[in-house]
């Protein structure tokens, strides 16, 4: 009786399907109007919810994470492959940018989990460039960017925005913007004066 037991253990773990890369999904709650992200204080308040590294893992993460139509604003919901903190100056994306989306509040949800099906399943071309991706939960408008590792790549950074595009099905009327992180770090803006790149 052990045995046959601890053969159905192995089989349930073989049955497991692994994900190309492990991710980490954190969570940060600001006090609106505070802007601290140059301090020490913003890092504290990022909070990791749950680590996963195979498909089943993934699901039953997502299956219990709240809506984005459900969040409090400001919210920020950061996915993010293992190693990498969702920082401008982690060291894995200190030359990289991000690219941004803008979203009425009405479609984001359906933007959002579209990108991380994407994200999570590696079928976003230049997928190794990439860090991760991030909701921002706004008040007027949600926000979606996607980071990568090198912001001097110009063929990585539009071959990443049109697979971007190509996935999430965008609109033709959709604007994508590009900021690089040390261009954030200066203005300490994530959002404000980007570059415009269509």
């Amino acid at each position: 009786m052990e045995k046959k037991e601890l053969d159905t253990t192995n089989n349930a773990k073989a049955a497991l399907h692994p994900l190309k890369n492990k991710f980490v999904l954190w969570y940060t709650r600001r006090t609106p109007g505070v802007r601290n992200h140059t301090s020490d204080s913003y890092e504290d308040s990022i909070k990791k919810i749950v680590h996963f590294s195979t498909v089943e893992g993934f699901w039953v993460c997502y299956c219990h994470l709240s809506r984005p139509s459900s969040l409090l604003v400001p919210t920020d919901l950061h996915l993010f492959k293992e190693g990498i903190r969702p920082l401008w100056e982690d060291s894995a994306n200190c030359n990289g940018g991000k690219w941004i989306i803008r979203f009425n509040k009405v479609v984001s949800g359906r933007f959002w989990e579209d990108l991380v099906l994407a994200l999570v399943g590696d079928q976003l071309d230049y997928g190794d460039d990439i860090c991760g991706a991030v909701l921002s939960i706004r008040f007027n408008e949600d926000i979606v960017s996607v980071w990568n590792r090198n912001a001097s790549d110009n063929q990585a950074i539009m071959g990443l925005r049109d697979s971007i595009k190509r996935h999430l099905k965008l609109p033709h009327g959709y604007v994508m913007e590009y900021k690089p992180h040390d261009a954030s770090l200066r203005d300490n803006s994530s959002y404000r004066n980007t570059w415009l790149r269509g």
